[in-house]
């Protein structure tokens, strides 16, 4: 494994190279060099100890992208075994700074078995998301690409403004960048099916523990105490829950098939149901398991399908939408603040880039978009 902090000019080198060989798939292939990206490509996947340039080289685009407190981005790679869905693989981070330099980068040869690495920002830098039972694989970067070990607490954590969310599914695990604990959430449900933690530390849950007399019910809480509780309203059953902002949403579903939104922008005092709004629900491509929903740091919601559409609401009223237009086909479109991110890579493990393939950053709402151009 290698670790690179303040790259010298080897590593410089290398990331150019990177940056040279990405702006020709950008134009959707590499000038007839199939050939070679594919031996080069392997070379990667088989080195036991390779570069993170060369990595990130191989990879094209990112598959994560997580923002820290002072707009540094963790950005992670991997470069798979294409032929097969085992075997040799390489997997790669990089920390980008506020300015677009490169502070810290890392790589590891893997196998195409293996779990990504996904992380969350924090404050004052990134948290790595258990990849195994309990709080296994849970560690913070900070700012200079430096690793540390969290504090694993058995105990119960009620929930408290500036908690991270690990994931939603047992053990609900949360994370307290103040102490550098992980621990499970208390209080959850016995039925809950979706959690969102907002800012402010309040949990909402979509509880299913359905029976004959009863529909599904949101329920919120903080510090373990529950705040309030509401039903789904008929004909509708929950399904995609996010809180960001100050507006909490839950995705109405019927049968298979998504029919709009629950929102609420007052701690579940009023709640009400979008609809329409311009989104042309009956005709979302994936279902349930497949939309994005995702609230901007100023209330806004941004709604996307499986196909890579994406609708943002006109304003934090949420009551109209428009469709964004993104500069290629997205696979994937995630949002830091008010910053939308969209991914552009191949939907299988390929040796050659595809169109347009990169991550590509808007911070006005989708109107203009930018290519990611690291600097060294």
């Amino acid at each position: 494994m290698r670790w690179l902090e303040r790259p010298g000019r080897r590593a410089v080198g290398l990331v150019m190279a990177a940056l040279a060989l990405t702006s020709c798939g950008r134009g959707g292939s590499d000038d007839g060099a199939s050939g070679s990206r594919e031996a080069t490509y392997k070379q990667v996947v088989e080195d036991p100890h390779p570069r993170p340039a060369d990595v990130i080289e191989a990879a094209g685009a990112p598959y994560g992208v997580a923002r820290a407190g002072d707009g540094s981005l963790l950005l992670t790679y991997e470069a798979d075994n294409v032929e097969d869905d085992e075997g040799p693989a390489a997997a790669a981070w990089r920390i980008v700074g506020p300015d677009g330099r490169t502070v810290a980068e890392h790589a590891e040869h893997t196998n195409a078995e293996d779990t990504r690495a996904v992380f969350k920002g924090a404050p004052k830098g990134f948290v790595r998301v258990p990849s195994g039972e309990g709080a296994e694989g849970a560690y913070t970067l900070d700012l200079r690409g430096r690793r540390h070990q969290v504090v694993v607490d058995e105990t119960p954590l009620g929930s408290r403004a500036g908690d991270i969310l690990l994931g939603e599914w047992e053990p609900v695990l949360v994370h307290r960048p103040a102490t550098r604990t992980v621990a499970p959430l208390s209080g959850v449900p016995d039925g809950a099916a979706r959690l969102a933690l907002d800012e402010r530390g309040t949990v909402w849950s979509l509880d299913q523990s359905l029976t004959e007399e009863s529909a599904d019910r949101v329920v919120w809480q903080r510090d373990g105490r529950t705040l309030g509780t509401k039903a789904v309203p008929e004909p509708y059953t929950g399904g995609v829950l996010a809180a960001r902002g100050g507006t909490v949403a839950l995705s109405l579903t019927q049968g298979d098939k998504e029919r709009g939104l629950l929102v609420t922008a007052d701690d579940g005092g009023h709640r009400r149901t979008v609809l329409d709004g311009g989104i042309p629900w009956k005709d979302l491509e994936g279902g349930p398991d497949a939309l994005v929903l995702e609230p901007l740091e100023d209330g806004r919601l941004l709604v996307g399908e499986a196909g890579g559409r994406y609708w943002l609401a006109d304003d934090p009223t949420n009551n109209a939408f428009h469709q964004l237009e993104t500069p290629a086909t997205l696979t994937s479109l995630t949002v830091h603040g008010t910053t939308l991110y969209g991914i552009t890579d191949a939907t299988t493990p390929s040796y050659d880039l595809v169109k347009d393939e990169g991550l590509w950053i808007s911070r006005d709402g989708g109107r203009a978009w930018r290519a990611y151009t690291p600097s060294p």
